[in-house]
């Protein structure tokens, strides 16, 4: 990029090129927009210093010394700043045209140069008529302008005479109609927001002086970078930039392969399900010092708010995005967050967490997708811990990346891996000026020591705030008895009352005044026994628990209620009401009466939530509280603990024996083949959508779930009865192939072979041993066959059944279900051959493998010049590094799993951080091939042979080599460390 420079003078100067990835070092600068005429200045006009002959020379100067009026040295302007001669570099055109969105973007001001636009004109009351010009202006005509009207923050329109018309802002009303783009993208709002089809349809009344640039000024609008081809013709530009945006949105697709919401809808669905956000409940916080440090101050990386349940945390977090998400956004910025639940599997995990805030950048900005994997998202969670982990780190160093702000909230229910989660916080923090984060949780102490690792950080406390907190209470009671008084007209005296005994007795909390506001908003509590029913609610959260557990064990429907509390508590992410039918032991009177069902949840109304028939926790407090762990006082503690007795009388591994065992009842019945009446035996996956209703709405939890019930079902001093093994063995033999299709079309295949391996473990020990060859060779089938089912669910019945091997268990039972049309069926194995997976990926011949201590991972090393460390649960290739010369032709891990060595025949050993891929140390030394590398058993040392006749002993620590071996009189191809080392 290079920028043109004012001088004291009034003159210009082109400036040296600068770097492509030098954004923090490219000074402000404003941006000039325009059509171009017959003699614009070139930049080999101002080479040889003949740009003042053309007319175009006035625009320049226009555009400097309006630059020089808004205080800006640099300005930028697309004729004579990028060399398009004969001569010039292809590679730098390339790279211009691709980066030119965002070089609007960055720009502090874009100007646009209106050269058939007058204000010299008037109308005959001397109106001036410029309005009718900015109208019919050949500006909004041209393909090139539309991202130079979108991509900056400031757009200054101006007349030939260099009159200011108005910016953006002040004319996005006129801008609208005449371009037909919505004010939600003139104002900012990210382009992602908008379907493909909405902003291809933005450049379609625009005309380019070549065809293939009406596709290629649409790179930035959709953030991809494909090269540039002229001649090719705009159909087959525009072929290929669907397909760039097509493989952005597999990838992206990969991030979330079961659950289509994401992050935003996760945020719109606890806003809902907490009564909306009100304003008045959280503008406070953005005069308090502790946010505005964190806030104003570029030093500043973390903000921790922090208080006890109920305090408003979330609903606060929520406000904060709302507010600064669409300033920032708008200019330039990014902002993702997460929102953890720890009664959701899919939303409790530190990978669930980087999962979320990975999606929402590459969403926003596709082109961060060059920092994914091929596979971003590994069946298992450790691997995809270290899969998302170097690829959140690697999208925020991103040179082209502007300020990012990430914000997760509710850290206390990132209940799997938390630790890694704050380590990666503070890591990022202390070494990224551009990523400012905003977390919450309880006043957990752990969670403290982590983020004070921080240097500069900051800690908003909701108690240390207890006076803004109590006002934003006093305003989500004002807002909840006005709703109060309309819904059950009251009069003056009882909302009084209802107002006063809310704000006596709320203590800060806006979840008490929620649960007792729902209480009272019940149809059954009558107006007039408002006062009387207002005192039978303690104040305190857990108090209330207590008190509304009372209730439920003194109502009609006691032991139901407590049944659905039970199984609530235990399942694994919130389950639809369909779902709870199948998982509860119902009485016959309403077990397909969902309206009867809907009364019992209410009854527990306290404790669960029903929104959208979702049947979840209205907070995590209740949660714990029916779990024995309330500690607010030992009358408290006794009666949560009475709570758990009541809700789990036989122990929480009944009510997992429960739910396993009526899922495998209730899938026995609904599995069948072609569950969604697909037909057709390739219909690909991207293509399904569930008919309505859905076949599969009663088994969605159960298809995934079953053996994760299975397992919690056995005690420590328990095995799982012989009953047990007969109904898992029933179910595998009739209906497996029928599930194996139901995950498919749930995108839950990765947790299906991972619940297979799993249920495999699980019956190592059985004397069954028919169910256990039945275990076994259906999990040999799903390895081998689930990337075709996974894309077209009916090629279970079709290639997986077809080119099975003949003794296939699994084929045998389901023969009935080969197609008949093939007549001629090929010739296959007997049974399964040693071969579990084949890893494809190299280029060149494989030299050398290695398993990890924990024989998760695999490396490999090539003579293609690479070192590739791969999944081996899927088979996925996790991680590619580069660095060698020459062929690798030994790899190694260390005991401990965390490094990796390779020796390659450039000569030298590379030592390399398992999770991150960086290499650590380049250990040289040796004259010829490194033929062999080991570590010690304490990783403090390595050896390695080569083809110099030597082998070396080194420090992994320092990368020295302590002791060089002589005495071989041929090339070392192998070396070991004894156990003692």
């Amino acid at each position: 990029m290079r920028l043109l420079e004012r001088n004291n003078t009034g003159g210009f100067r082109l400036t040296k090129p600068l770097p492509n990835d030098a954004i923090p070092k490219i000074p402000p600068y404003a941006i000039l927009s325009h059509t171009w005429g017959d003699e614009e200045v070139l930049f080999g006009d101002l080479v040889d210093g003949t740009a003042k002959n053309k007319s175009g020379y006035a625009k320049i100067q226009f555009c400097g010394a309006q630059a020089e009026r808004d205080g800006l040295r640099f300005f930028w302007v697309d004729t004579c700043c990028i060399d398009k001669s004969d001569k010039a570099d292809k590679a730098e055109l390339q790279h211009a045209l691709n980066s030119m969105f965002r070089w609007y973007r960055d720009a502090e001001k874009c100007y646009v140069y209106l050269a058939d636009v007058s204000t010299c004109g008037s109308d005959a009351d001397g109106n001036s008529d410029w309005e009718l010009a900015f109208r019919r202006c050949r500006w909004f005509t041209r393909g090139w302008t539309l991202q130079e009207l979108i991509a900056p923050t400031v757009v200054e329109f101006f007349s030939k005479n260099g009159e200011r018309l108005g910016d953006k802002k002040t004319l996005e009303k006129e801008l609208h109609d005449i371009t037909g783009i919505p004010l939600r993208a003139l104002q900012g709002n990210p382009l992602s927001d908008f379907s493909v089809e909405e902003r291809l349809a933005w450049i379609e009344k625009r005309n380019t002086g070549l065809e293939e640039d009406k596709v290629y000024s649409l790179f930035g609008i959709f953030d991809v970078y494909i090269p540039v081809m002229y001649g090719e013709t705009r159909q087959r530009a525009l072929k290929r930039l669907r397909d760039k945006i097509h493989e952005d949105y597999l990838c992206l697709s990969k991030l979330w392969p079961a659950d289509p919401r994401d992050p935003r809808h996760d945020k719109e669905r606890i806003e809902l399900k907490r009564g909306g956000l009100l304003a008045d409940a959280y503008r406070w916080v953005f005069d308090n010092a502790d946010f505005n440090r964190w806030h104003q101050l570029p030093e500043s990386r973390l903000l921790w708010i922090k208080g006890d349940p109920g305090k408003g945390k979330t609903m606060l977090l929520c406000g904060i995005i709302n507010e600064i998400e669409g300033p920032i956004t708008a200019g330039g910025g990014n902002f993702a967050y997460f929102f953890c639940e720890a009664t959701d599997l899919r939303l409790n995990s530190a990978t669930a967490v980087l999962r979320g805030l990975v999606y929402l950048l590459a969403r926003r900005q596709p082109r961060l997708l060059s920092h994914l994997p091929e596979n971003p998202y590994p069946s298992d969670d450790a691997m995809a811990w270290i899969v998302l982990s170097k690829a959140l780190q690697e999208m925020l160093k991103d040179p082209n990346l502007k300020v990012t702000y990430l914000a997760i909230d509710a850290l206390d229910e990132c209940v799997v891996d938390q630790p890694k989660l704050l380590s990666l916080i503070a890591q990022i923090s202390s070494v990224s000026a551009r990523v400012k984060w905003v977390v919450s949780s309880r006043n957990w102490v752990q969670i403290e020591e982590q983020l004070a690792t921080v240097a500069e950080h900051s800690r908003l406390s909701l108690e240390l705030n207890a006076k803004s907190v109590t006002a934003a209470v006093k305003a989500f009671i004002r807002h909840k008895v006005m709703y109060l008084s309309e819904l059950k007209q009251y009069d003056s005296t009882i909302k009084n009352a209802v107002h006063d005994y809310l704000s006596s007795n709320a203590n800060g909390t806006f979840l008490w005044v929620a649960l007792v506001c729902q209480a009272l908003a019940d149809p059954k509590v009558r107006k007039r026994h408002t006062p009387t029913k207002l005192r039978t609610f303690p104040p305190g959260l857990d108090s209330l628990y207590a008190q509304m557990m009372e209730h439920i064990s003194n109502s009609e429907d006691a032991d139901l209620c407590k049944r659905i509390l039970a199984v609530t508590t235990v399942v694994r992410r919130p389950i639809s009401l369909w779902e709870l039918t199948t998982l509860v032991e119902m009485p016959d009177d309403i077990a397909n009466d969902l309206e009867s069902l809907e009364e019992v949840v209410k009854v527990c109304g306290s404790f669960l939530t029903l929104r959208e028939q979702m049947v979840d926790f209205v907070h995590q407090s209740a949660k714990d509280f029916l779990l024995g762990k309330a500690t607010t006082g030992t009358a408290i503690h006794h009666a949560s603990q009475e709570a758990f007795n009541q809700v789990f009388p036989r122990g929480m591994e009944d009510v997992h024996h429960t739910i396993f065992s009526k899922s495998l009842s209730t899938m026995f019945t609904v599995l069948q083949r072609d569950m969604y009446g697909l037909k057709a035996l390739g219909f690909p996956i991207d293509e399904v959508q569930p008919p309505s209703p859905d076949p599969l709405a009663t088994v969605r939890y159960s298809c995934v779930f079953w053996v994760d019930h299975l397992r919690d079902s056995i005690s420590d001093k328990t095995t799982a009865e012989r009953s047990t093994h007969h109904a898992v063995h029933a179910f595998l033999k009739q209906k497996y192939l029928y599930w194996f299709e139901a995950l498919s079309l749930l995108r839950a295949m990765s947790e299906g072979v991972v619940a297979i391996k799993q249920l495999e473990g699980l019956l190592g020990h059985t004397d069954q041993e028919q169910l256990l060859a039945l275990v076994r060779d259906a999990h040999r089938f799903s390895l081998s066959y689930r990337w075709i089912v996974e894309r077209a669910p009916l090629q279970a019945y079709t290639s997986a059944l077809i080119f099975a091997p003949t003794g296939s268990v699994v084929k045998r039972n389901f023969r009935a279900d080969e197609p008949d049309w093939v007549s001629t069926k090929p010739a296959v194995e007997a049974d399964w051959n040693a071969c579990l997976q084949t890893l494809e990926g190299h280029n060149d011949w494989v030299r050398s493998v290695a398993f990890s201590a924990d024989s998760q991972r695999l490396t490999s090393g090539s003579d293609d010049r690479t070192v590739k460390i791969w999944d081996v649960a899927s088979g996925q290739c996790l991680q590619t590094l580069q660095g060698h010369n020459g062929s690798v032709w030994s790899v190694a891990f260390s005991a401990d799993s965390q490094r990796l060595a390779s020796g390659s025949n450039d000569c030298t050993v590379k030592i390399w951080d398992a999770t991150s891929g960086q290499c650590l140390q380049t250990l040289q030394g040796h004259n010829g091939s490194v033929q062999s590398v080991a570590f010690s058993a304490d990783s403090q040392r390595l050896a390695s042979g080569s083809s110099n006749c030597t082998v070396k002993i080194w420090d992994t620590a320092l990368g020295q080599c302590l002791q060089t071996l002589q005495g071989h009189n041929g090339s070392v191809q192998s070396v070991a460390f004894s156990a003692d080392s």
